[in-house]
């Protein structure tokens, strides 16, 4: 029994010996395969080589260069993130006033970036600052420059009443510096958004190590950065100085990878460079203003509001706060601020930025204080018809000049092109060192669905095929009169003779039916000077955009590329 015992267990031993063999073997055999797969996958990714040719991306030598790390947009200076989505655009409460042009309609918006607060004083003076020292107002090929930026101080002025301390303080003096900014037009807005958007990519090539240090301080007419000169013609950018487009330490690096021109500058494709910042849209504004979240459950919202804020009162329902109102506005006839000592909203004009909580996207003001400017033309309808994806009427496409040696034309200090506005008023259309900008063709148009010509601010709704008076059979190619126009706005003119002086030929027309045109705009929100039906965000005005008031300001946006959400988001069961 003993030799039985020992025979059996050495034969159990020698199998399992075998059997351990046998499982190092098949588990080599897995170790050595998933290696091999993992160098081939290895070899294939996008990050290393190219997936179109196999080609090594970023090679030493030579070939296509491209950023593997770049990550989401950056969020701007001044900016806050705002998730896109759908939403009902438009009145969703009664409309005692039966205005008539915001009719509820469904729209869909892609994520932005918005402006936390209302664009301030001080924002406003930096950029005034910098005209000054770049273009002298005291040279006369420049002094229009800085003028047509001035904000209009006289809109404080009434005749019956004295507000000499705001035309004389409030746009310079320190204790307004944090308060929106007010007697702008929408036009001196749009120039303000252009000129911040140069100031923030030139700070980003600099930190970058992109441009020589400190270069942004010494900027001279003719030799400043812009954002899409850099972009488009590198070696134009600061005037063709190459020794600061190039005089950062980054800059030896990507010398020492290229063996042309083609990777010495940042491109777009570098991702480094932030979008435009430019006037939200009616839509956006909107859409931001509302701050649905709090009320959205799976696809469908729960309810409608009012206000930014949830509820149906102005007046703070909440423990700590209760009473207190939500927002700067007029309570009543001779009522800005209610009664002194235990005031109602704390401000009889406008208020310092962040003086109220701020909505669900983490935006304050969206009500009251100011109304601010928005992107888009007056139009009595929004043709949710036509399209209902980043709604936005006022597009007017244009492109880069492009000279007769084939390169693009910059603007220089004898090209600067100025517009003589219907109030009399000369405002700089372009800057020394930005590219001219001229309409787009045929080149662009031809056979195209989408568009067919440069200016499309009276798309179906204004233009000649709009009109009652527009036969589609036939030819009619015959110029339509002024008086059978849809909108028979007056037609103000203002001319220069060669000394300068103003020839102002107001309209005296007594047949004029309307003040719509394609040089009125959008105004959005709730003022300090506006009752509580107007805090509605879907409320809407128009105002003519070459004039300013003391109740609009305006903050800035910025599109969002990529992803549409900052968080990752796993489907629900």
């Amino acid at each position: 029994m003993a030799l039985i015992t020992i025979l059996r267990t050495q034969f159990f031993h020698k199998q399992t010996m075998n059997l351990t063999k046998t499982l190092a073997l098949r588990l080599l055999l897995i170790v050595a395969v998933a290696a091999f797969f993992t160098s081939c996958n290895k070899s294939r990714d996008y990050k290393d080589s190219s997936r179109a040719t196999g080609w090594k991306l970023n090679s030493k030598d030579g070939g296509f260069q491209y950023n593997p790390d770049a990550k989401e947009q950056e969020t701007g200076p001044g900016l806050v993130f705002v998730e896109g989505g759908t939403f009902t655009m438009g009145k969703v409460q009664d409309d005692p006033m039966h205005d008539w042009n915001n009719s509820p309609n469904q729209q869909h918006v892609q994520s932005f970036y918005m402006d936390e607060t209302e664009v301030t004083n001080l924002m406003y003076l930096q950029y005034l600052d910098w005209l000054k020292q770049v273009f002298p107002p005291e040279n006369d090929d420049y002094r229009n420059i800085y003028t047509g930026a001035l904000p209009d101080t006289l809109v404080w002025r009434n005749r019956l009443g004295y507000n000499e301390v705001m035309t004389n303080n409030y746009l310079r003096h320190p204790a307004y510096a944090q308060y929106p900014v007010v007697g702008v037009s929408w036009i001196q807005a749009v120039e303000f958004s252009k000129w911040r958007t140069d100031r923030v990519n030139e700070l980003i090539l600099e930190e970058e190590g992109v441009t020589a240090r400190g270069s942004r301080f010494e900027a001279k007419a003719g030799q400043t950065f812009s954002t899409d000169t850099y972009l488009n013609a590198p070696t134009m950018a600061y005037g063709g100085q190459d020794s600061i487009t190039r005089g950062g330490k980054k800059s030896e690096s990507m010398l020492k990878r290229s063996k042309d021109s083609t990777n010495l500058y940042i491109q777009g494709k570098d991702g480094l460079l932030l979008p435009a910042y430019r006037l939200p849209t009616e839509a956006e504004w909107e859409y931001a203003a509302l701050g649905l979240g709090d009320l959205r459950s799976y696809n469908v919202y729960r309810g409608r509001k009012k206000y930014p804020w949830d509820g149906q009162y102005t007046r703070s329902g909440k423990r700590k706060s209760r009473g207190d109102q939500l927002a700067n506005f007029k309570q009543g006839d001779g009522d800005y601020g209610g009664i002194a000592g235990w005031s109602d909203d704390g401000a009889d004009i406008t208020a310092e930025i962040k003086s109220y909580q701020p909505n669900d996207f983490g935006l304050y003001d969206m009500a009251g204080n100011v109304a601010e400017w928005v992107a888009d033309v007056y139009r009595p309808i929004v043709d949710d018809e036509f399209n209902d994806f980043n709604y936005y009427r006022g597009n007017v496409y244009s492109k880069n000049a492009i000279g007769e040696d084939g390169k693009v034309k910059i603007v220089t200090s004898d090209s600067i092109v100025y517009d003589t506005l219907s109030n009399g008023k000369i405002v700089a259309r372009n800057l020394p060192g930005e590219i001219l900008q001229v309409p787009v063709d045929e080149n662009e148009t031809y056979l195209r669905t989408q568009f067919s010509e440069s200016d499309n601010r009276d798309f179906r709704d204004g233009d000649r095929s709009s009109s009652r008076y527009f036969q589609s059979f036939g030819e009619d190619t015959e110029e339509l009169d002024e008086s059978k126009r849809m909108y028979n706005s007056p037609q103000h003119k203002v001319d220069a003779d060669s000394s300068g002086t103003m020839d102002r030929q107001y309209d005296k027309n007594n047949k004029r039916s309307t003040l719509i045109n394609n040089e009125v705009r959008v105004y959005k929100g709730g003022s300090w000077r506006d009752r509580d039906y107007w805090l509605d965000p879907a409320q809407r005005r128009y105002f003519p955009q070459d004039m300013a008031t003391d109740y609009i300001g305006f903050r800035c946006a910025m599109s969002r590329v990529g992803s549409k959400s900052k968080t990752n988001k796993s489907p629900r069961n």
